[in-house]
């Protein structure tokens, strides 16, 4: 099997240890994660990746705002997860309206009901695992892994049992989220260059007039 390069380092931990709150305080507008009193300062994403956040978000928030389903944040915004020691910064994440309560100022103080990780050359052995571990652990309820430049897409919903299990899109290519109700997703439209336009696809949702 052919080995894969990275062409760019992995993220540095910053040498000192500091507490949660000592990371909010200094870190607010870095884009960087704390790991039991550690800040790992994460690279800047590629445009690739730039692009399909965004476009996954202005698709997302629309729907989230349509149907009052709870709120919808991007990076960099953290989520702590004070039994694991983690406070990580997913790409998207979503809190359903019920659990607001656990959106504070400046973090998240429990796990998300939906995260989203766009894989980027640096974060594939992050996301893949310890965040997968994480994410499982704090009782997120689903976990979408997109890998833009393998072009692979994986979803995983938690099981009653506390673990993640892999759902399959449809026979079309469909993927159907538990967590945002009635929300779809072509997979096909991850891949495509360039992106579809954002009005065209909530326009097959729906939320406007064709």
């Amino acid at each position: 099997m052919a080995q894969v390069m990275l062409t760019t380092p992995p993220p540095q931990p910053v040498t000192e240890k500091i507490t949660y709150e000592e990371f909010l305080k200094k870190y607010a507008d870095v884009h960087a994660e704390w790991v039991d009193g550690e800040v790992i300062l994460l690279m800047t994403a590629s445009t690739k990746h730039q692009k399909l956040v965004l476009w996954l978000a202005n698709i997302l928030s629309l729907f989230v705002e349509k149907y009052d389903l709870g709120l919808l944040l991007t990076a960099p915004f953290n989520m702590y997860m004070p039994h694991l020691g983690r406070g990580r910064e997913p790409d998207i994440l979503f809190v359903a309206q019920e659990r607001l309560h656990i959106v504070q100022d400046s973090n998240l103080s429990e796990g998300a009901d939906l995260v989203i990780e766009v894989i980027s050359p640096d974060s594939v052995e992050r996301d893949r695992g310890s965040k997968f571990v994480e994410y499982e652990a704090a009782g997120v309820r689903e976990y979408w892994l997109i890998d833009p430049d393998r072009q692979q897409a994986e979803f995983y919903q938690l099981t009653e049992a506390g673990r993640y299990r892999l759902v399959f899109p449809s026979d079309n290519s469909i993927f159907h989220s538990s967590v945002l109700n009635n929300f779809w997703l072509k997979i096909d439209w991850l891949w495509q260059e360039p992106l579809p336009k954002v009005l065209d696809v909530v326009r097959e949702f729906g939320l406007l007039d064709k």
